[in-house]
């Protein structure tokens, strides 16, 4: 199992990315997929995830509204699409899900700042 996440950087407030993370190694349309994010000094957080079949979504009371997670299971990948970016959401974003459980990518590092 493997995931590849990209699409971090630089951003300042009120601006927008978009991320997306590759996995591999099992069948991807078979699992929900998340969105977890840690911040310096903070706990990792499940910001957003997305089920296997009907697209149900969740997310986070800190990021409904602005963030968007969707998923292209013809291409192994999820993505996260931020909005209206604050500074509270600087942190190493990482993706998750599959069978197993605690398998982490090396997570893309967004930060928000003037």
């Amino acid at each position: 199992v493997q995931f590849v996440e990209s699409g971090g950087g630089l951003v300042q407030p009120g601006g927008s990315l978009r991320l997306s993370c590759a996995a591999s190694g099992f069948t991807f349309g078979f699992y929900r997929m998340s969105w977890y994010r840690q911040a310096p000094g903070k706990e990792r957080e499940l910001v957003a995830s997305i089920l296997r079949d009907d697209n149900s979504t969740y997310y986070a009371d800190s990021v409904k509204g602005r963030f968007t997670i969707s998923r292209d299971n013809a291409k192994n990948t999820v993505y996260l699409q931020m909005n209206s970016l604050k500074p509270d959401d600087t942190a190493v974003y990482y993706c998750a899900g599959g069978p197993y459980v605690g398998v982490w990518g090396q997570g893309t590092q967004v930060t928000v700042s003037l």
